[in-house]
């Protein structure tokens, strides 16, 4: 008789436990593993496994009000200039300086959107001179469509050839965008863009000059890894007259339709910050 209860409790106790482990795996196996997918989003990837994050923006929409025909920023310096390129034609850099623009930021040069091949804008060097000669600060972009580093460490030695004995005293701007759909920039995914942003604004800081990168909110959030080029200066394109972007963004484009005495037609106008 007491064999037989020992026995049938040697059965109930194994049961339980082989119960409770069953139990046990069906929720491990329910667990999310521990290696994750690929992010989704650029914004969700880190630089050498730790999480980078861009400097949140100190400035809000209520920071801005305009004074006269232009944009102000109430709470701290900021610099009003224009970027141009043979678009705007020619351009009286007296006129614009006396608008009150400090800076102009010029186009230098472009990669074809099909063929890739690259050309000088047309009135890079004339608005150099004359925008110097009117005493406004210059800087420039290179409008690219790299698909490898490779191409745009040469895009950048094409920009650094093209303003020897240049006196440039502001930043050198990485401008890659989208082209159509059948354009050579087509399927470039974010690892690539952000490469290939890198392996241009080393190129341009290696050579004395300070690195810009150019770039639209939803690109910067959907296209590259924005967190791994911290280093270097953030100018946003964001139309509507509101800052509301997450980031601390170095130069604003607020506009794409702006007037300005001395250019014809529309043009776009920034707002430099000078942060403390």
């Amino acid at each position: 008789m007491e064999k037989t209860k020992a026995a049938r409790k040697g059965l109930l106790t194994g049961g339980i436990c082989a119960g409770m482990l069953a139990v046990l795996l069906i929720i491990i196996c329910l667990l999310p593993g521990r290696q994750a997918e690929a992010p989704t989003d650029p914004q969700e990837e880190t630089t050498l496994g730790a999480t980078v994050v861009p400097t949140e923006n100190p400035l809000k929409p209520e920071d801005f009000a305009y004074q006269g025909e232009y944009l102000a920023c109430l709470n701290m310096p900021a610099r009003l200039g224009v970027d141009v390129s043979v678009w705007q034609g020619d351009i009286d850099w007296q006129q614009v300086s006396q608008a009150g623009m400090e800076f102009a930021m010029i186009r230098l040069g472009y990669r074809g959107t099909t063929k890739g091949g690259l050309g000088a804008d047309d009135y890079a060097k004339t608005n150099y001179e004359k925008a110097n000669a009117a005493g406004l600060q210059v800087g420039g972009y290179f409008f690219s469509q790299a698909v490898t580093p490779e191409e745009a460490v040469e895009e950048a030695e094409f920009v650094l050839d093209m303003i020897r004995g240049w006196e440039i005293t502001m930043p050198i701007v990485y401008d890659w965008e989208y082209g159509g759909a059948d354009s050579r920039t087509a399927n470039v995914d974010a690892r690539t863009l952000t490469d290939c942003t890198l392996a241009f604004c080393r190129t341009i800081e290696k050579a004395g000059y300070e690195a810009m990168i150019y770039f639209n909110e939803d690109q910067s959030h959907k296209a590259m890894y924005l967190g791994e080029l911290t280093d270097y200066g953030f100018w946003l394109a964001q139309y509507g007259g509101m800052l509301d972007y997450p980031y601390r963004v170095d130069m604003w484009q607020y506009t794409s339709t702006g007037t300005v005495p001395g250019i014809d037609g529309n043009v776009d106008i920034n707002l430099l910050f000078e942060y403390e």
